[in-house]
Order: structure tokens, then sequence, then C-alpha cells
């Protein structure tokens, strides 16, 4: 299998004189009449509590794209909210993500003592009319004690069932344990009413954990889940971990290292047991977007293909730290994968690069 790059361009850039100059977080989903939904978020600046999620559309297969226009403008002074877009069943759509109360302009969201988030919410909401408009949040309650990381999409499986994933960080209180070496599976039977939980992954480290984390269902009805694994305290990075559940997320098998030597993460199925995973690649040469084909023989991936499909001029913004714990200095990160016609692949991502900032896009054939 062989990706050939047909088209690459940018469906957001940000102005040098706006007020929000940082875009990051894009998650895309198509219509039933292939218009192309993507959603992301704007803020000042990285590390800020303040993201306001956008949406913009391409109707021509992502050649072009309108503006973006905020979702929840009467929320974008009260909530730092973070999340994705995904297809929920009978033409709706879903966001899942994250809220986190803003109590004073400027603010950041992460603690440097604590090394953890700001507390927050899990939530989603429901659009019926192709994004035009939304329902109120409905929030999630977390199962474990802790902060949430969820950057990934909600998962409609093919029985109806919602699926979803998060990190538990710890908080700004210090007092308040958190066991972080765990990437936590939610699942609701009734539509998001009522919730589920289990342990998706698993670090044998305590100080080891889970970041961009995504579940998705294969075509033979497996659960995949996967994520960027790393010691939270020396900043090492481990292979992109994952597991798998063969009985709708009642159960995981064991942990494992995908191969996969990369950050942040995101899944698609493409047709029976393989799956696309795009990731980005901070540390080792050749640095940027990448891209892989797994096949799963219900035990472990084995890789098809995989490689790199947009090389970036600079890891970090003001240096080559790329550590974890230096996060605010990244210059790229957060891809998404989404399947369009005739084996065509659009990926997305954010970028602050020396020509432009803003979210960009590669265009792939699979062949």
């Amino acid at each position: 299998m062989k990706f050939e790059i047909i088209e690459t361009g940018y469906v957001y850039k940000t102005a040098i004189d706006c007020t929000d100059k940082v875009a990051v977080g894009s998650r895309c989903a198509v219509s039933s009449r292939e218009e192309i939904l993507c959603t992301f978020m704007i803020q000042k600046k990285l590390g800020g509590n303040d993201f306001k999620p956008v949406l913009c559309r391409s109707f021509d297969h992502g050649k072009t794209w309108t503006k973006p226009n905020l979702i929840w403008p009467d929320l974008q002074d009260k909530f730092s909210i973070f999340g994705s877009i995904s297809k929920g069943t009978n033409g709706e759509y879903l966001f899942f993500g994250q809220r986190t109360v803003i109590d004073k302009v400027g603010e950041s969201f992460w603690c440097e003592a604590t090394s953890g988030l700001k507390a927050n919410e899990l939530i989603w909401a429901k659009s019926c009319d192709n994004g035009a408009t939304w329902s109120k949040f409905t929030v999630i309650p977390m199962p474990v004690p802790g902060a949430a990381e969820a950057p990934g999409a909600m998962c409609v499986a093919r029985d109806g069932s919602w699926y979803c994933c998060y990190s538990p960080y710890k908080t700004f209180n210090p007092d308040i344990a958190v066991k972080i070496n765990q990437v936590i599976m939610l699942r609701s039977r009734d539509e998001g009413n009522t919730w589920e939980h289990k342990q998706m992954l698993t670090f044998d480290e305590p100080d080891s954990g889970g970041a961009e984390s995504w579940i998705t269902e294969l075509g033979n009805s497996t659960l995949l889940g996967m994520s960027w694994h790393f010691n939270r305290t020396s900043g090492a990075d481990y292979p992109n971990a994952y597991s798998l559940s063969f009985d709708g997320g009642s159960s995981w098998q064991p942990t494992q290292a995908s191969g996969l030597k990369g950050q942040s993460l995101a899944l698609t199925p493409v047709i029976d047991d393989y799956a696309l995973v795009v990731y980005n690649q901070r540390k080792n040469p050749p640095i940027g977007i990448w891209l892989a084909l797994l096949k799963s023989n219900r035990k472990e991936f084995l890789i098809d293909a995989n490689e790199i499909i947009w090389t970036a001029a600079i890891p970090g913004r003001n240096n080559t730290d790329t550590d974890h714990r230096q996060w605010t200095n990244f210059a790229f990160g957060e891809p998404s994968v989404t399947m369009l016609q005739h084996n065509i692949i659009l990926i997305t991502f954010w970028c602050i690069q020396p020509d432009a900032q803003g979210i960009g896009f590669v265009k792939i054939r699979m062949k």
C-alpha cells in the first residue's frame, strides 16, 4: 500500500492582526451530500484557558473552505471549550470534549506546580440541522477523580452505542490523588443518557500516562483504542499504545506498543480489520505528520504502510526542545484523518510555521 499526496493547503490561516492568533484541534466529518464540516478551536496563545470552537465548511471536496463561525458565541467568555465533531446516526452530528470555567481573562488551564489541568467537565452536544444549530451541553460524569484530557471524537458504533475516552490528569489541587497511568473508555447504550466506564489502556509506570486518546470501531466490529504514551515526569516518549476489545468495550486486551513512534494521533477505520492512524513526530527525523495503515489479526496490529505526508520546517517555535514538558513551544500537532470518496484521505492539523499558521490540510490517495 502506498500514499500519494495529491493536494496541500490551508483550511484556515490566522491573520497577523487578529485577536485569536492560534488555531488548534481540527476535526472533520462528511455529510451525506459530501459536504465537509471542520471544527477547530481558536485562542489567543497556546496554553490559554480560552478555547473557542468554530466550524467551517467545504463544498468542493476540501479545495476551498468557508470562513469559520463561532459555534457557541454566548458561552465564549464563560467557558473554555475544546472538542471534536463526528457523525452520529440518522444524519446528526455530535460534538464531544471538555469545558473549563474561565475565572480570569488570560489565565492558563495548566498548573506547573502540580502538572495538572484546571478542573473541568466532559460534555457533549448534538446538531440535527447539519451543524447550523446545536443543543445545550450535556455533562458526562467522570468516573474517577481528576481532570480530563479528551481531544478524541465520539465514536458511534453500528449497533448505536456511543464510545468516547479520556486521559485522567492531576488538577490544580495537590491534595487530590489521581491515577494517571490509564485511559478511560466511556460507553452509552441510550444516546448519552447514562454512561458506564472501563479501563481501556493501562501503563506500568505510575508516572506514565496517555494523551490525545482515540477510540474507533473497525469494519469487523472490533474496537480499537490508541493513545500517545509518555512519562509525565521525565518527558520520555514511548511508542503509541493501543488495545483491542472484541465485546463492545466490556473488556479490553492487555495494552500493547503499536511500533509507531509518535505523539498526537487520530484514527479512522478503513475496511474489515484495517485502520488508518495519523500522528505527528516532533523528536525523531523526519519531523512532521505521518500516516500509517494498520491491520489487526485479533492479537496485534501489523503495519502495512507508514509514511511521512507533511514535513515541518520547525518542530518548536523557539528552539528544538520538543519535550512534552515544553508543550507550549510546539509548532504543529493534533492531526485528524477523514475518509472521502474514491480512496481519498483528508488530513488536517494545526501549525505555527515560518510561512503561515492556522489549520493545514493534506489530501492523500491510497493506492
